[in-house]
């Protein structure tokens, strides 16, 4: 169901597209929006594991880090040779892997999970760093290059999976009975403890489906560039974080929804190019991004 939250940003995204359209039509350019799309593709693939970490009760802020490592496992993959279906699948093991560790912190060490998610965001970020020594994964080869299909036809193959993913959580959180655990058990979890909820398997598998969900979105990210930097994905855990907690998710837990997310994105996506287009200093876009997130969290 649509709330106040998603129509109010559905609402702002309108204004800022009649903004551009009178002052700046360049902005809806086929070359412009199809470029905007494919940058944002990866966010909204990571923020909506983000967002049900968030309605879980906790925070992941290691996505960036998490990001950056199998970006660097596909681009070696990639070159060992391996074709795109599997190492979609072992990249995405990966990213599940670190997950479950995040996730075994915090529901059986009963770790804070920002304690956790932060140790593992500095952690793996360094040991990526000591291990590639600062070396970019160069030469990708062809068959990786759009996920081995043309330039012209991937951005709509990507429109298609993203609307299917995004369908398939939206369903799973309001018809399943695991997307109801995670609601009930962000909501309150002794009471989800006391109506017979595994609340530590429910927030370990959020976890570790977040770490999945980034490592699609760090596949999808690489497939579009000959070379994966060994800094990949910083910023990327503000990024999905604010395009939730805009999209309408309570940051104590218990509320939000996929199409929220997915507005949030859209939005924030929009702004640092909207700002260009308009002629204003693109150091404006992070103090505007900043003042949007305070509101969304005020006016709650």
């Amino acid at each position: 169901m649509i709330g106040a939250r998603e129509r109010s940003v559905a609402a702002a995204i309108v204004v800022l597209g009649a903004i551009l359209a009178v002052f700046a039509r360049g902005f809806f350019s086929a070359a412009n929006l199809t470029d905007l799309f494919l940058a944002n593709v990866p966010v909204l693939v990571a923020a909506m594991g983000a967002t049900l970490v968030i309605v879980g009760g906790e925070i992941d802020v290691s996505v960036g880090s998490v990001f950056a490592a199998c970006s660097l496992a596909a681009g070696l993959l990639a070159k060992a040779g391996l074709p795109v279906a599997p190492l979609t699948m072992a990249v995405v093991v990966v990213g599940a892997a670190l997950g479950a560790v995040n996730g075994a912190l915090v529901a059986f060490g009963r770790v804070p999970s920002i304690v956790v998610t932060l140790a593992t965001m500095i952690g793996l970020r360094e040991a990526l760093r000591w291990g590639t020594e600062g070396a970019w994964v160069q030469g990708l080869p062809a068959s990786f290059q759009w996920l081995g299909q043309s330039q012209a036809a991937y951005p709509a193959t990507i429109a298609v999976a993203a609307a299917l993913l995004v369908a398939m959580l939206a369903w799973s959180a309001r018809d399943l009975a695991a997307g109801r655990a995670v609601f009930a058990t962000g909501s309150n979890e002794t009471a989800a403890r006391l109506a017979g909820l595994d609340v530590a398997a429910v927030k370990f598998c959020v976890f570790m489906l977040a770490g999945a969900l980034t490592a699609g979105a760090a596949v999808v990210n690489a497939a579009r560039f000959t070379q994966v930097p060994a800094n990949s994905g910083v910023g990327l855990e503000m990024k999905v974080i604010a395009a939730a907690v805009v999209g309408g998710a309570a940051i104590g837990g218990g509320r939000a929804t996929i199409a929220g997310t997915v507005l949030g994105v859209v939005f924030l996506g929009a702004i640092g190019p909207a700002l260009t287009f308009l002629g204003v200093n693109a150091y404006w876009e992070r103090a505007l991004q900043g003042a949007i997130i305070l509101a969304a969290v005020v006016l709650r």
